[in-house]
């Protein structure tokens, strides 16, 4: 029998020490804990703290994009070194794993990645995962670490995500922190905050969208944080954090990884009439498009918006952004089939 799979993400501020770099008491008590559930789940984990622990290096650091490139290639080996350390403890070797939004966007390249990681967990390796900063294209960027952890949370179809963070969970207008949500509706929306920790690029906004997308799919979610002995074991228990129960869902494993978002260079705004024919499972007409933004190609997969600028899905195109502006009014011209749309 396969274990389920399980998606624990560990931001920055969880990481790093008063002093700026990686706290290797935190470090020891993920490893430990992990080590404890890799003996139920197979386990990844996706980690930051590779920019914060490189930044030392850059003379007159300020923050720019190249100077996070390399500070992140600086930090990534002495990161994974000390998972080394500390995981070695354990008997359980790591490797490291530099994800780019490629390798979600062409389904082949994706089926070769998991492959892989299937390599590893029948070894008893811990795959560590982190953006290829280096080479990353800004305009193809992950948005941030809590988007990577749920594109492979999605796409590997996992039972859980769990999703550090300094704040220990989601809070409600008191600062209280809410231990059980069942749906994401107005009300938890509204608590949403816009502030971010010092250390990281996400905030507690960019966890609650893919929270949103993750449990919608069928994944729980659990926002928590590193307090405690067993911090991981109590999340998954319900004893550490918020938990976002997940959502029925009936995808299979491609539409799952189209709806993963696969790779969002483009945007289409659809009126009420193609949002409602949408939900029924019809294909989206040119003629129920009010905007367009990116510039996508043939084949290539965007977000499906309504006209509250809500995320409601993700397409797999029939004709590329020009063809779409060129047919807004052609009653008859499928800019995607259903077949190759995904509604959350």
């Amino acid at each position: 029998m396969q274990y389920p799979v399980l998606v624990i993400k560990l931001g920055s501020a969880v990481l790093t020490a008063a002093d700026g770099a990686i706290s290797k008491t935190v470090i020891k008590k993920v490893a430990a804990g992990i080590a404890e559930l890799s003996a139920r789940y197979r386990v990844v984990l996706v980690s930051s703290g590779a920019v914060g622990s490189g930044k030392a290096y850059i003379r007159n650091y300020k923050g720019t994009l190249t100077e996070r490139k390399a500070a992140a290639a600086i930090g990534n080996p002495l990161l994974i070194q000390l998972y080394q350390k500390y995981f070695s403890a354990h008997r359980i070797p790591v490797a490291q794993a530099l994800c780019e939004r490629h390798h979600f966007s062409s389904r082949p390249q994706f089926l070769q990645l998991k492959e892989t990681f299937d390599t590893f967990w029948e070894n008893g390796i811990l795959p560590v995962v982190n953006e290829n900063d280096l080479v990353s294209n800004v305009e193809l960027k992950f948005s941030d670490n809590d988007e990577l952890a749920t594109l492979l949370a999605i796409s590997f179809d996992a039972d859980s995500l769990l999703l550090c963070t300094s704040a220990g969970g989601f809070m409600d207008a008191s600062q209280n922190i809410i231990p059980l949500v069942q749906k994401i509706d107005s009300t938890i929306l509204g608590y949403v905050r816009s502030d971010k920790s010092s250390v990281g690029l996400g905030g507690m906004t960019s966890k609650l969208t893919f929270t949103r997308l993750a449990s919608s799919l069928g994944i729980r979610v659990v926002i928590c944080g590193l307090k405690g002995d067993t911090p991981f074991q109590d999340a998954m228990q319900q004893r550490n954090g918020t938990t976002f129960l997940p959502q029925q869902s009936n995808l299979k494993a491609r539409q799952k990884w189209l709806a993963s978002g696969s790779i969002t260079i483009g945007s289409i705004e659809v009126d009420k009439g193609a949002a409602k024919a949408l939900l029924q499972r019809k294909s989206l007409l040119t003629v129920g498009i009010k905007a367009i933004s990116g510039r996508f190609e043939t084949g290539e997969v965007v977000q499906l918006t309504n006209e509250e600028q809500q995320i409601i899905g993700v397409a797999k195109v029939k004709m590329n952004y020009l063809a779409i502006m060129e047919n807004l009014h052609q009653k008859n011209s499928v800019a995607a089939h259903a077949d190759d749309i995904v509604v959350f």
